[in-house]
């Protein structure tokens, strides 16, 4: 009780990260995502993109956009504006411009499972498809389930102008259109060769060396197993060698529906 209590007057004082009690502005743009659908990679493209003078990685990140769960509310207010900001949260009506990443549950599911792994939140030898119950349940954090995620966020947003909704899948196969959709809906004027040159930058592989070289130095990612990259995979349908056939076939009966609406099939 009494840590609650401190944290909620160190949120208020802005010296703690605000997560859902952040601060918003009129002209904020919010990068939101269920977790793991890839909106640290996209974060990373839309940084490199802004044209900023060093180049980005895990240690300069945050000062081009920020993590409302890493980031305390002072510095957050510091920035220059209209600020990007990088957020988890379920459906939150006060984020009036969202760039929102979906990605298929069951690449989610294996992605989690693994972060799970990484950070000592489940047991070593916690199977992926133990794994999957709570994962559905929508119990593995404060966000819900990826069904109430997406469905939230999308049958309430969809029909705006200031809600730009993007497929992993689509920013994996179609990477250069699918981020030039991002820099018009940003506004940024960037050519070919930036688009190009950002991607470049934050290819799979730039990726994880940039992870190897700096896990070290990023307060996330140092206090948790170094075996296990945060940057693990990044492949679509990778669920399909990673996950039991029965759990793939549990999530497509709960979520089917949903899954359809954003080009899932039923397909194990």
């Amino acid at each position: 009780m009494l840590k609650a209590v401190a944290r909620t007057l160190l949120v208020h004082l802005g010296y703690y990260p605000p997560g859902r009690q952040v601060r918003v502005y009129d002209d904020d743009v919010f990068l939101v995502s269920y977790p793991k659908s890839g909106s640290t990679w996209l974060r990373f493209l839309i940084a490199n993109l802004k044209g900023a003078q060093d180049r980005v990685d895990f240690t300069n990140v945050d000062q081009v956009i920020p993590d409302i769960y890493q980031d305390v509310e002072k510095k957050l207010q510091a920035l220059k504006r209209p600020r990007i900001i990088k957020s988890h949260e379920y459906f939150e009506p006060r984020y009036q411009k969202v760039i929102y990443v979906v990605r298929d549950p069951r690449d989610v599911a294996v992605s989690y499972y693994y972060h799970h792994i990484k950070q000592r939140l489940i047991p070593n030898d916690l199977r992926i498809e133990e794994f999957v119950d709570p994962f559905l349940a929508g119990t593995l954090d404060p966000y819900g389930s990826w069904q109430d995620h997406v469905g939230g966020w999308c049958r309430a947003r969809t029909d705006r102008t200031d809600f730009l909704l993007l497929r992993y899948e689509d920013l994996s196969r179609f990477a250069e259109e699918e981020l030039r959709r991002v820099a018009e809906f940003l506004r940024l004027e960037v050519t070919r060769t930036q688009l190009c040159a950002a991607l470049e930058r934050c290819s799979f592989e730039e990726m994880r060396r940039l992870e190897q070289r700096q896990a070290h130095l990023n307060e996330r990612l140092r206090g948790s197993r170094q075996e296990i990259l945060f940057i693990r995979s990044a492949t679509v349908g990778g669920w399909r060698r990673e996950m039991p056939t029965a759990a793939a076939e549990r999530i497509t009966r709960a979520w089917s529906g949903t899954m359809a609406e954003y080009g899932y099939g039923d397909e194990v």
